[in-house]
């Protein structure tokens, strides 16, 4: 709760003080009857003790008469004994009465309560000094009578004689003054009543006519209040129907105020937002770590001690969207964007401004302008590469991609029922998959990189899954018509820029992935997946022989200038430093059917080199190795057979860690993969979806190069051999038959 302002305390100051001046009135009045009640009180304790002064005196005269009467009698007899013990009481009573009415002293009743007398006037002076007088003229006699009055052997009838004498004498006129002084005390007493009953109803006239008077001004300050706040009222309300903002008030609890813009209802997409919590408004429209990260914020911009500007750069509510209340069509989904305000009272935060916008237009536009930008950079990057690739590798590249979609296009369509038939149309894809991005990674287009890496996450997530079915495969269709259109922008791009060089490929209209054809103008193939044969360095598949082409020094020198460029890319992205050397690629003849299955291959086996075979510069430099690592690439082409050859002077291959991570990923038990032989070890490195990297990322990580290579080596019937060292280098041997 918010404290009062100081203005409000002079607003009410004079309200205050009549309220304060009233019940000072009545304190007083009150104080006055207590203090007038005690008054009457001891005026009465007076009275009585007058009464109780004439009533002894009389007692003690009785009891002299009695005693004289009586004299002769045996002193130790009840009725003398209760006679001299009445006498002697009576006679100190008198004294002590006498003694304080004169003095206004201490008196003390049969029931132990004490009274102060109060003094008494000059008439009651007078009577109660001759009272007093006739009593010390009396009471000396009694005392004479009564220090032997109990003792036989001493005779006390002259002292009872004079005593009774005295009696006779002083009794009158001290019942006189006695008298006397009881009705001066009660008409003192009468005329202090009647003035306290005159003060009290004084006073009581008096606070009732300041309480109309302060009723009165009361009801008109409190009439002019309200009608000011009528009109503050009023204005606020105008205000909060013209604004087209949503404004409202927040307290700690998180509850909206009472008062809040019209335009609110209509932003928020809610009625009677009044006094609702702002949490529970917010519950089930945006993310549960969003409202949490929201109540932080709010409960952080209540703590005066931090900055509001610090606390308003980490606002989670900045163009945030809202989910449609009813749940029903995403485009009713609208971009809020909250701004928060602290609103203070004196140096106290009181309450949070919360101002609503409704950004929809502009975060839309926003995403339209950056899907044009991102589409502006994607043609940029795609010029970039056209213009400094060969144009040969961008066309190979185009046929390629668009072969690559018909592949993956034809194994989408087979049929297949069982998980077997499933995981090998999973496995297939994945290849095709990983072999376009790796072509793409090598021209540098990353927008075809993002979208092949996308599309093997969810395969990845696929070969994981376990249980597969058909459906599972259909959000893959999205990801061949996004690569689909892409190629075909860099067919047009091309041709816009070269018109004058040979078509080697028309662009591709869009169409449907999973339709009967994949794309007009592409070529159908029919690729046939076998179950991979086990060997320990061989995969074998017949193929038509074909026929050698030259390739001029220009031409070797783009390719190891393209392979440079690739290695020197994905050593930045991995923290390495790679060169790559190639003394045979500008004087061998590459047939022209092993062309395309030897740039495939060239691109893993580089890609796998780099990512997992050469170290980071600082592992390098512990090991006594220069920082930079070198690759070699080299080619043979005889009489039969064609060789690939690529060797990293990397760390080589690890057989302990391929026996750990296949427990760790619960491929083999511990035991059995102890007994696996390096053999073993190295086939279930070229298995698909196995890898020792610990996290995939655009270069590697998924299993799926080396499975590519095998793939290759036996769809060519060739001969694959490995050998490595470890810490020192690994060498990939790949033999292709010419016929």
């Amino acid at each position: 709760m918010a404290t009062i302002s100081n203005v409000d305390n002079k607003r009410y100051q004079g309200l205050i003080i009549s309220i304060a001046l009233f019940l000072s009135l009545i304190g007083a009045l009150l104080a006055f009857t207590f203090y007038t009640s005690s008054l009457l009180e001891r005026n009465t304790a007076l009275i009585d003790q007058t009464n109780q002064v004439a009533n002894s005196a009389q007692a003690v005269i009785k009891d002299l008469f009695d005693l004289d009467h009586s004299y002769g009698e045996d002193t130790n007899s009840p009725h003398i004994q209760r006679a001299l013990s009445r006498l002697e009481q009576n006679t100190t009573l008198i004294t002590g009465s006498l003694s304080a009415i004169e003095q206004g002293g201490t008196i003390t009743d049969a029931d132990g309560k004490s009274y102060d007398l109060p003094n008494i006037d000059s008439n009651a002076q007078v009577n109660i000094a001759a009272a007093d007088e006739q009593w010390k003229a009396l009471e000396p006699k009694i005392q004479t009578y009564l220090k032997d009055a109990d003792n036989i052997m001493v005779s006390s009838e002259d002292d009872l004689a004079q005593a009774v004498e005295q009696a006779k004498t002083s009794s009158l006129f001290i019942n006189d003054s006695l008298d006397n002084l009881t009705k001066d005390v009660f008409n003192s007493a009468e005329r202090q009543a009647n003035r306290i009953r005159l003060v009290q109803l004084l006073g009581v006239a008096a606070i009732f006519a300041y309480f109309l008077v302060f009723v009165f001004f009361f009801v008109r300050r409190l009439r002019e209040t309200d009608a000011e706040a009528f009109a503050a009222r009023q204005e606020t309300q105008e205000i909060m129907q013209t604004v087209n903002t949503g404004l409202f008030l927040l307290d700690k609890d998180l509850n909206i105020g009472q008062q809040h813009s019209r335009a609110l209802n209509d932003i928020i997409g809610s009625d009677n937002l009044s006094g609702e919590n702002f949490a529970n408004v917010l519950r089930g429209r945006i993310s549960d770590k969003d409202l949490k990260t929201t109540q932080q914020f709010i409960e952080q911009l209540y703590n005066p001690r931090v900055k509001e500007k610090l606390v308003n750069s980490l606002n989670p509510l900045h163009k945030v969207m809202l989910h449609n209340a009813s749940g029903s069509k995403a485009q009713n989904n609208r971009f809020l964007d909250f701004k928060f305000s602290r609103v203070y009272d004196d140096k106290d935060i009181a309450r949070i401004l919360v101002n609503v916008n409704d950004v929809s237009d502009a975060v839309y536009l926003e995403q339209r302008l950056e899907k044009e930008r991102s589409q502006n950079d994607m043609q940029i990057e795609m010029l970039t590469t056209i213009l400094n690739v060969n144009p040969k590798i961008i066309n190979e590249f185009i046929v390629n991609t668009q072969m690559h979609i018909d592949k993956m296009n034809n194994i989408l369509k087979n049929p297949g029922s069982s998980q077997y038939e499933l995981e090998g149309k999973l496995k297939a894809i994945y290849r095709e998959m990983h072999s376009l991005k790796g072509e793409a990674s090598a021209l540098k287009l990353h927008s075809f990189t993002k979208i092949a890496s996308d599309a093997e996450d969810k395969l990845h997530a696929l070969q994981n899954q376990g249980q597969l079915s058909g459906n599972d495969f259909l959000p893959l269709a999205v990801h061949l018509d996004d690569l689909l259109s892409l190629s075909n922008t860099i067919a047009t791009l091309g041709e816009r820029i070269n018109r004058s060089a040979p078509k080697t490929s028309q662009p591709v209209e869009e169409a449907p992935v999973l339709g009967d054809d994949i794309a007009k103008n592409s070529i159908p193939k029919t690729v046939m997946v076998e179950t991979p044969r086990s060997n320990d360095s061989v995969n074998s598949v017949d193929f038509d022989g074909g026929q050698d082409i030259d390739l001029d020094s220009d031409e070797d020198d783009s390719l190891l200038s393209f392979y440079e460029a690739f290695v020197k890319d994905i050593a930045e992205r991995q923290g390495k430093q790679v060169q790559i050397k190639s003394n045979t690629l500008a004087q061998v003849h590459i047939p022209e059917r092993i062309a395309k299955p030897f740039k495939e291959m060239s691109i893993q086996l580089l890609r796998n080199a780099v990512v997992h075979g050469i170290e980071a510069p600082t592992v390098r430099h512990s090991t006594g190795k220069a920082e930079v690592g070198t690759i070699d690439l080299e080619v043979q082409n005889n009489d039969s057979n064609f060789m690939l050859i690529v060797q990293d002077d990397g760390q080589g291959i690890d057989y302990d860690s391929i026996r750990t991570k296949l427990s760790t990923e619960g491929r083999f038990s511990i035991e059995d993969a102890n007994k696996l032989t390096k053999g073993q070890l190295l086939k279930q490195l070229f298995s698909s979806g196995f890898s020792t990297k610990d996290d995939a990322d655009e270069d590697g990580g998924r299993g799926v190069g080396l499975d590519i290579i095998k793939a290759k080596v036996k769809d060519y019937d060739g001969k694959l051999n490995v050998n490595s060292e470890l810490g020192q280098m690994t060498r990939f041997v790949i033999t292709l038959p010419k016929a």
